[in-house]
């Protein structure tokens, strides 16, 4: 073996180890900033009483945990994606996401008309789908997460703790959007509310299904009595046999959702693309009335298909 060789085989190892090295610092800095995110409100503020406040107007809640009346659909969303409410600064990115769009658009197809829908449809659609991606990221972290606070809380009631403080042991141990939430009810019981109503109005915030099964859990504790830690182990296992059907539901339609991605994509990548590639193949032509209505046929065609596709892949549990 020549010397050359040995020495980058040498130098690849060591650029290994410390691209290795760094990947696992990021990993724990990022951890770290997860976790501690959720305090630092409460390093800014004084006393139970205004963290409580500050939390609840972070999630777009009223002064009194409660969601808006108003587009009552859009403030369950904003509760569930748990994003930090701030309409003034949502306004502004919406306003420069619609002002960007509509200059592309203006740009790419010379045709100014077509820049008002898509700044419509960019300014006020983008931050819905946002929320939404956001809040389907938060109920499947939520998913994962609940398993494990459920068994620091059965631990810490094993070791003789009250229920507020394991509670609040996995508000501080816990990443978010788990440590928030118990976090917050933790604050809510500090504050005067029972466990009942503290576990209750965490339920209607994360709108999740195994959180709502914790929540009758706790309820018919309170009620009926019995060994709480016994039902919360119960309660444990109950969703993480959940969230294994889940996955293997999502492997099992995995097929079904590529291809209905693929179906999806194909003819308005291939429409784009022929449309920058050669605008007169359709601009000398998209005047005629035939080709109007046979492209909002095709459009509408492809929509229908869209909703049987994602209605034989859509299985819930």
């Amino acid at each position: 073996m020549s010397v050359r060789l040995i020495f980058l085989i040498l130098v690849f190892g060591a650029v290994f180890t410390a691209g290795q090295a760094l990947f696992g610092l990021f990993t724990v800095a990022r951890q770290k900033r997860v976790v501690n995110r959720r305090l630092k409100t409460a390093e800014k503020v004084d006393g139970v009483s205004a963290l409580v406040m500050e939390l609840r107007k972070q999630r777009g809640l009223t002064a009194e945990g409660k969601r808006g009346e108003r587009l009552r659909w859009l403030s369950n969303l904003i509760v569930a994606s748990g994003a930090t409410y701030d309409p003034r600064r949502w306004a502004l990115m919406a306003a420069g996401a619609a002002l960007a769009a509509a200059a592309v658009v203006a740009v790419v197809f010379k045709q100014p008309l077509l820049a008002i829908p898509a700044a419509a449809a960019v300014g006020l659609g983008g931050p819905i789908v946002m929320l939404k991606h956001l809040a389907g990221a938060r109920a499947k972290a939520l998913g994962f997460q609940l398993p494990q606070a459920l068994d620091i809380i059965v631990r810490s009631l094993e070791a003789g703790h009250p229920v507020p403080t394991a509670v609040a042991l996995v508000g501080r141990e816990m990443a978010d959007p788990v440590g928030s939430e118990f976090g917050m009810a933790a604050d809510e019981i500090a504050y005067g509310a029972t466990l009942e109503q503290a576990v209750e109005r965490m339920a209607e915030r994360c709108q999740h299904p195994d959180v709502d099964l914790f929540a009758a859990t706790v309820r018919l504790q309170e009620r009926a009595g019995g060994n709480l830690t016994g039902l919360l182990k119960l309660n444990a296992n109950t969703v993480r046999d959940r969230h294994k059907m889940r996955l293997k539901i999502k492997a099992a339609s995995s097929e079904g959702r590529a291809s209905a991605t693929i179906l999806t994509a194909a003819p308005i990548v291939t429409m784009g693309f022929i449309t920058l590639s050669s605008p007169h193949f359709y601009g000398d032509v998209i005047h005629l009335p035939m080709i109007r209505i046979g492209l909002v046929v095709i459009g509408v065609w492809l929509l229908l298909g869209n909703l049987v596709m994602r209605r034989m892949i859509d299985m819930r549990i």
